[in-house]
C-alpha cells in the first residue's frame, strides 16, 4: 500500500507501478466511486477492449427445482 498526497488542487499522482499494471494513459477517463469510506477510481475502457474480460469465469450455478 501506498501513499499519495493530495495537491492544492485536490490532485493525486497514481503511482506508476500502478499505471503500469492497469495500463493506463495519460488523458484516459476513469470513474469516480464513493464506497463507505473511500474513494475508488475505475477505468473506463472502449468496449472493443473488454471483450473476453470474463474468459474463464465459472459460470456453473445451481438451478432452483422449478427452473430449467
Amino acid at each position: 500500500m501506498e501513499t499519495v498526497t493530495i495537491s492544492p488542487k485536490f490532485q493525486v499522482v497514481i503511482p506508476r507501478h500502478i499505471r503500469e499494471k492497469l495500463a493506463l494513459v495519460p488523458g484516459q477517463k476513469v470513474q469516480t466511486l464513493m464506497y463507505e469510506n473511500r474513494i475508488e477510481l475505475i477505468p473506463i475502457r472502449p468496449m472493443k477492449q473488454m471483450r473476453g474480460f470474463l474468459k474463464g469465469l465459472d459460470t456453473s450455478v445451481a438451478r432452483e427445482k422449478d427452473r430449467l
